[in-house]
């Protein structure tokens, strides 16, 4: 495995943990003013940024841009998997799983490049 796909990955996760935390770290505080939800995830939301950014200027060296996006939606995907279990205690569904089976095949497609009709 290559270091340019570690590091790529490494900071889609970082980064993802910060954004989910930023999106949905607040459903768990309801009573508290929208306003400062808002805030709250502005200032968590600053630190994703600082560990997307570089995870996409790594990434582009060996990926493509709609590569990196697709990566980074299966991270994403995974990350909140987890967050809304362990954090917001809600359940996966088989529905919910049948969905990102198809999301993980769309991402596979994606990266193959056998097919050869290149527009």
């Amino acid at each position: 495995m290559s270091s340019t796909l570690v590091a790529t990955v490494a900071l889609l996760i970082l980064s993802n943990l910060f954004m989910t935390l930023a999106w949905y770290g607040h459903l768990r505080f309801t009573s508290h003013p929208l306003w400062l939800a808002v805030m709250a995830s502005w200032g968590i939301a600053f630190f994703e940024y600082c560990l997307q950014v570089p995870a996409n200027r790594i990434g582009y060296q060996a990926f493509s841009a709609y590569q990196l996006k697709t990566l980074q939606e299966i991270i994403t995907l995974s990350v909140f998997i987890v967050s809304a279990e362990v954090y917001l205690g809600e359940g996966l569904k088989p529905k919910h799983l049948a969905g990102f089976v198809l999301l993980g095949l769309a991402a596979w497609t994606i990266f193959q490049d056998r097919y050869g009709l290149e527009w």
